[in-house]
């Protein structure tokens, strides 16, 4: 047990059970910041809630309650109240472990407590965690160099997620129209988007996804949006062609929309159709990049580089934040005051982004992250492939999907049961898989028996 005690000046954070000062914390981990020792993290800490005399299945009981009495009803929450996490695990209040295939819906790229994101995130919130972009921070450019020697980009715009970061891009779009425009005429102003595609819920991401149930209740929204058939090059030349388009929004490997990878043709062809005319090519890279296909960056393994990229998910490894990553051209256009952000790029943030990267980014590191995604869907297809339910397993690295002839729901809830979480994407018929980059090929394994021997509930 590596046991350390609380400094006199420092407490765990408050989403932790919070002893007297220089109690023993069991099993937690110890940081030195300024030759001071405190709690880094509260990971299988032996330290029990105050009892409140209630049994943890009342606890489970009250906490959904609490939730339907307090907050707005937007999510359809598995009935799960999670208390820990560790690796690829998560625990609940029960005790219950759960294998993690969801991470946080391809956030958790380092699995839960990872020790360097761990002591980057502690020791920058005891140095500055705050001080909006009125000013200059280290972190923050530290970060965006990182992006920038890493990718096609010259700059980067930092946002809180990735419907922030979609709703600049187009921004961004916009305004670079403009400001190329001569002659009195008018400036490109519409965009295209794909079936199945999905960039965002606030209004101008929301006008670029795909989904109509997710776009009627708020209309009118953002007009100029048309949506083609996903692989569709010659129906995005023709349109583009036009001279119309400020920006075609595409993803490489669609997450939401059901594990579907575009074709090296069609990508470029959208590159080429952009360099004709003018158009900016915009790739959404929120769920798939970041070392989640193998390649740093999903486009990598295509060989076509956009404009304009936007992240999110995986950067900060669980904290909040987006970035756009732009060419010159793209910057030039924009000036002071035409976007910003509060919060965008803090100090704490970008240390836990740069804690990230710093591991993702290593070539072994990426290998693995292939070999894994290989192993993971041999063995998909070995045990599962022969099932009558099952229509395709697809995916490139550690983003796969189980394409179903009947709706997924049933299977997802078996395997919960089971002590594995997946989630759907697609119209409610594709399993998606997209668990921590850490997990091991054992952890796999497990994975695939699970999933083989819940299967059958399909046929019920």
């Amino acid at each position: 047990m590596n046991a350390v005690y609380l400094s006199p000046n420092h407490s765990i954070s408050q989403s932790c059970y919070k002893p007297r000062e220089g109690t023993l914390i069991g099993r937690s981990r110890g940081i030195q910041i300024r030759g001071r020792s405190v709690v880094s993290a509260c990971l299988n800490a032996d330290v029990a809630a105050p009892n409140t005399g209630k049994t943890k299945l009342e606890k489970i009981k009250e906490v959904i309650e609490m939730e339907g009495k307090y907050l707005v009803g937007t999510y359809v929450r598995s009935p799960v109240v999670v208390e820990r996490g560790e690796g690829c695990k998560l625990y609940d209040v029960e005790g219950k472990e759960y294998l993690d295939l969801s991470g946080g819906i391809a956030v958790n790229a380092l699995g839960h407590g990872d020790v360097d994101w761990l002591k980057a995130v502690v020791e920058q919130a005891a140095t500055l965690t705050h001080t909006s972009n009125i000013f200059y921070t280290i972190p923050q450019v530290e970060y965006a160099k990182r992006l920038v020697d890493s990718s096609f980009a010259d700059r980067v715009f930092f946002s809180n997620s990735g419907t922030e970061s979609n709703e600049a891009a187009i921004k961004f779009a916009r305004k670079h129209q403009r400001q190329i425009t001569t002659n009195g005429k008018e400036p490109a102003t519409e965009f295209i988007a794909f079936s199945n595609c999905f960039h965002g819920r606030t209004l101008g991401a929301l006008a670029l996804t795909s989904k109509v149930q997710y776009r009627t209740p708020f209309e009118p929204i953002m007009p100029g949006v048309t949506f083609l058939e996903y692989g569709n090059a010659q129906a995005a030349t023709e349109l583009i062609k036009q001279g119309k388009i400020a920006a075609v929004f595409v993803e490489p490997i669609q997450g939401e929309g059901g594990i579907y990878s575009a074709t090296k043709e069609f990508l470029q062809s959208l590159r080429n159709a952009c360099d004709e005319t003018g158009a900016l090519l915009v790739f959404d890279e929120v769920q798939c990049g970041l070392g989640r296909t193998g390649f740093l960056w999903a486009h990598e393994a295509y060989g076509v580089f956009p404009d304009m990229m936007t992240l999110a998910k995986p950067l900060a490894g669980g904290l909040p934040i987006g970035a756009v990553l732009v060419t010159e051209r793209i910057a030039s256009s924009i000036n002071y005051g035409d976007h910003g952000s509060t919060f965008a790029g803090s100090p704490l943030v970008c240390s836990a982004a740069l804690a990230v990267f710093d591991k993702i980014s290593k070539p072994d590191f990426l290998s693995s992250v292939s070999k894994k995604g290989l192993y993971f869907k041999e063995l998909l297809k070995q045990k599962l492939g022969g099932n009558r339910h099952v229509k395709e397993i697809r995916g490139v690295g550690l983003i796969i999907g189980i394409d179903f002839d009947v709706p997924a729901t049933p299977f997802v809830a078996a395997c919960q049961n089971s002590g594995l979480l997946v989630l759907t994407a697609g119209k409610g018929n594709v399993v998606r898989i997209v668990p921590p980059l850490i997990i091991t090929e054992k952890e796999i394994e497990q994975a695939v028996d699970i999933l083989f021997q819940t299967i059958e509930v399909l046929d019920k």
